[in-house]
């Protein structure tokens, strides 16, 4: 059994996390930035020594952070880089002190390929951030470029995910809360385009089992490997409830230069990881309608 320490335990992606270590026999401390609760450790992660005495104090033998600002459209760049970059600096700096260095996993993004690269994406694909989201998480790879020499860094970079729990402000529960209230219409952007979408099982299983893998890569893409377009996303909810819903283009959400297709590759990911959850995407979408 591991002590894991888990930053942002508290966001969407938190309680599955420490639910799938908790199922692998290991302790989990989770953390968050407002007072915390039973289980949870208040540590604002811009506060650096705050970020030194935590560790010194809770001693994990391995690290799954998962704080961060995590919507592309955010607004507010202060925020969003100093939880993204300089949290994260903070913390491998932390990390790296301990006489035992942690195993870290950072979680980037699959924002850090850009629009550059369609199709299949590796992870030796050219890192081309299209947005400020993106390249916070880029600044976050260099970062454990910096400190991996002194700690045993994984990085991941999850391609887009959804289940119970995300906030509507993301498409794929706005969709679905559409679906289950049986709303007569919907404003999206371009229904046309592929993208790949997990489920966060899946994900939280990959950020779980990541810490005890005998030899982790460095760098790594959480995909599903599949492509659904926004419009196949329609038609699945379609037939599961019934209900068709009128979509309303909305001008703003649509690009010019819009790439039909972006998928993972995920060969590194079920080399390292084998039998990891398949949970299709018709799966998710179910679990979601049902929870509402």
């Amino acid at each position: 059994m591991s002590r894991v320490l888990v930053t942002g335990a508290d966001g969407f992606t938190g309680r599955y996390v420490i639910e799938a270590l908790s199922r692998d026999g290991h302790e989990a401390i989770g953390t968050t930035r407002r007072e915390g609760g039973p289980a949870l450790v208040a540590l604002e992660l811009s506060d650096a020594e705050a970020v030194q005495r935590a560790l010194e104090t809770l001693r994990p033998d391995a690290i799954i952070h998962l704080a961060a600002v995590a919507f592309v459209a955010h607004g507010d760049l202060t925020e969003m880089f100093s939880a993204n970059v300089v949290g994260t600096r903070n913390l491998l700096a932390a990390a790296s002190a301990m006489d035992a260095a942690p195993r870290t996993v950072l979680v980037s993004s699959a924002n850090v390929y850009g629009n550059a690269t369609a199709g299949t994406i590796a992870e030796t694909a050219p890192l081309m951030p299209a947005n400020e989201y993106g390249i916070s998480k880029l600044c976050v790879e260099h970062l454990a470029r910096i400190w991996s020499p002194r700690l045993p860094v994984v990085v991941t970079r999850p391609f887009n995910y959804t289940g119970v729990g995300q906030s509507e402000r993301f498409l794929i529960p706005k969709i679905v809360a559409h679906y289950a209230r049986r709303a007569p219409r919907i404003s999206l952007g371009n229904i046309e385009p592929k993208r790949d979408y997990s489920d966060v099982r899946m994900v939280a299983e990959v950020y779980a089992r990541l810490i005890t893998a005998a030899e982790p890569p460095e760098v790594v893409n959480i995909a599903s490997g599949h492509s659904h377009s926004v419009k196949d996303i329609l038609a699945i909810m379609t037939e599961i409830t019934g209900h068709e819903i009128a979509v309303e283009i909305d001008p703003r959400f649509v690009r010019a230069d819009e790439i039909m297709e972006l998928k993972g590759d995920r060969r590194r990911l079920d080399e390292s990881l084998p039998n990891l959850p398949n949970i299709a995407l018709k799966q998710t979408l179910a679990w979601m309608l049902h929870s509402v």
